[in-house]
């Protein structure tokens, strides 16, 4: 254990977050998400597992990533097939901690978001059972 660090940020986790620079992405899925094969398509080669659902994963990453603030939408979620506009429970319990940031999340359809997800630094899978609990979060700089 290490202090201050969301106990739900494991080794594997915490080192790639820690080899990803400014505007490289990382993509928190859900349960549906095809994580392995568009994990394997990432500069990380794999997905990383974390056992928890996507709303506290998200929380947890972002205690230790800044999002990018140099361009916009630093936060894409994945469109409801068909309902473009519809924001599914997953996202809306998502939004506090996303506009506690100081963003509003952008969204890509379906197909587009595995696109963009494959050439993202890595996936993380999460257990998360609700569909469209998908986040694409891409990494800003720390100002010392």
């Amino acid at each position: 254990m290490l202090k201050g660090i969301d106990p739900l940020l494991g080794p594997d986790l915490l080192h790639v977050l820690a080899m990803m620079g400014h505007g490289d992405e990382i993509v928190i899925v859900d349960a549906n998400f095809p994580a392995a094969s568009v994990g394997e398509q990432t500069v990380y080669g794999s997905p990383l597992a974390i056992g928890c659902d996507a709303i506290k994963a998200l929380a947890a990453i972002l205690t230790v990533l800044p999002l990018d603030a140099f361009e916009p939408d630093p936060v894409v979620t994945m469109q409801v097939v068909g309902e473009p506009d519809t924001v599914p429970p997953a996202i809306a319990d998502a939004l506090p901690i996303i506009k506690a940031e100081g963003y509003e999340p952008a969204s890509l359809e379906r197909f587009d978001f595995y696109q963009r997800a494959s050439e993202a630094f890595a996936i993380v899978a999460t257990s998360e059972m609700r569909p469209y609990g998908n986040f694409i979060l891409r990494k800003g700089v720390i100002f010392s």
